[in-house]
């Protein structure tokens, strides 16, 4: 049985590990050390919906969750089918409407998750301050650029470069315009809001 130690880990990166090793041998029982409990929700939410038994024992300052293989559940959303493009449409940089500094530590996780899922959109569209994700100095440039490796068009939109003045700064991605980022979302078959 492999055993993943978290206990140094902090959110979202436990339920990642996990998730890539569900991914990777679906039919292999795992150990998961944990010392958050916010991690040990997440991973025995994940367990679950992935069909995984979960055998629960504290330790001292840690928990351990033996997750053992079962059958997955199907989801709605597993059975119905989308028709059209997947839009990530992001209007700031930063995720929420409380403290600044956390709001953009949020939406990095956010972008940092959806390299690590299964399901990625086909295009980024950033606008308003979001267009900082994109541009130079910015801490979000290195997995924009993997996401863009991965085939997903990452575009910043040109009036909202030119305000902040950071058209000569964008580092990932190409350039758009309003009526693009209008029609990719009158056509789109799902639009995601971080």
């Amino acid at each position: 049985m492999k055993q993943i130690d978290c206990r140094d880990w902090q959110c979202p990166q436990p339920v990642i590990e996990v998730r890539k090793e569900i991914l990777k041998n679906p039919q292999q029982s795992l150990e998961v050390l944990l010392a958050d409990e916010a991690a040990r929700q997440n991973v025995s939410r994940l367990a679950q919906n992935s069909g995984y038994q979960i055998e629960e024992k504290t330790g001292d300052g840690f928990t351990c969750l033996r997750l053992i293989p079962g059958q997955a559940r199907t989801t709605q959303e597993e059975t119905s089918q989308i028709s059209g493009k997947t839009i990530l449409f992001c209007a700031s940089n930063k995720m929420g409407d409380g403290d600044d500094e956390l709001g953009r530590l949020l939406l990095k996780n956010f972008l940092i998750t959806l390299l690590e899922t299964g399901e990625i959109p086909d295009s980024i569209y950033l606008v308003n301050s979001a267009v900082k994700l994109a541009c130079d100095g910015a801490e979000t440039v290195e997995v924009l650029n993997k996401l863009a490796c991965r085939g997903i068009d990452i575009a910043s939109c040109g009036l909202c470069l030119e305000f902040y003045k950071l058209k000569e700064n964008l580092q990932t991605g190409r350039i758009t315009n309003m009526l693009e980022i209008v029609e990719a979302q009158l056509n789109a078959g799902r639009i995601i809001r971080p």
